[in-house]
């Protein structure tokens, strides 16, 4: 736009400086009506000069305005986006870490739990304990056969479980109290033989005692109540032995 201004203002003076010996020899201007057509002409360049650099600023100015809205609208969408993903990504951790405390709690309820039974510390899978209670409850309310079918269910189940010598021993009673004297022997020797240091093995030696009775078995009884006397002479299942043993002929 300046080099324009100029170029015209250039070509005004050469136009005036041609013009004037033409003017002077024509005798038509004298020195000073020159000068004073040239200051007119140069007031005029002027005036359009600067008419044009107002134009040209406020074109500068609306094109600067322009963008400086254009970038407030993008500045404005790029802020409601980043508002956006950043409460999806706080959403995400949130689930996240809903998610990994309920892993955590059910990875939990599916480790076994250091615990208590007979005298000894073992560890118990979840539901173990519930599974050994609800048969022993069937027991102590009298449904043998219920109970005979919870015991058994639980062995299988927990094969390795710390109640095993008391399920077997709750399981040899209860095929006792159906009369099921052969199964009774077999769940009592479990507890004889394979846990000879619990607490119930001298009542599993005197319960296999009784099935041999009922089985008209005098020798493998004796020899029962022998085993028991001789292994722990001090339990009350001892002196019942002896008393039994009196009575053997």
């Amino acid at each position: 736009m300046k080099t324009l201004l100029r170029s015209a203002l250039a070509a005004g003076l050469a136009a005036t400086f041609c013009f004037a010996p033409m003017q002077a020899s024509a005798g038509l201007f004298d020195d000073e009506e020159a000068r004073r057509a040239i200051l007119d002409i140069r007031a005029r360049l002027d005036s359009l000069n600067s008419r044009l650099e107002g134009k040209a600023d406020k074109t500068t100015s609306l094109d600067l305005s322009g963008q400086n809205e254009q970038l407030r609208g993008e500045i404005a969408r790029l802020r409601g986006q980043i508002e956006v993903l950043t409460n999806e990504l706080a959403n995400e951790q949130r689930r996240q870490k809903d998610f990994y405390t309920d892993l955590d709690g059910r990875i939990r309820r599916l480790e076994p739990q250091r615990g208590m039974v007979d005298g000894k510390e073992v560890d118990i899978l979840p539901n173990e304990q519930k599974t050994y209670e609800a048969a022993l409850t069937l027991f102590k309310a009298g449904d043998y056969r219920s109970a005979a079918a919870g015991f058994a269910d639980f062995l299988r189940r927990y094969p390795g479980s710390g109640y095993t010598a008391s399920a077997n021993y709750w399981l040899g009673n209860a095929y006792y109290a159906q009369r099921d004297y052969r199964n009774a022997i077999a769940s009592h020797q479990i507890v004889a033989t394979s846990f000879p240091d619990h607490p119930k093995a001298p009542d599993a030696l005197l319960n296999i005692a009784s099935c041999q009775i009922e089985l008209k078995d005098k020798v493998g009884a004796k020899r029962a109540l022998d085993t028991l006397v001789a292994q722990y002479p001090d339990s009350a299942a001892a002196q019942t032995a002896r008393e039994r043993l009196a009575t053997i002929k």
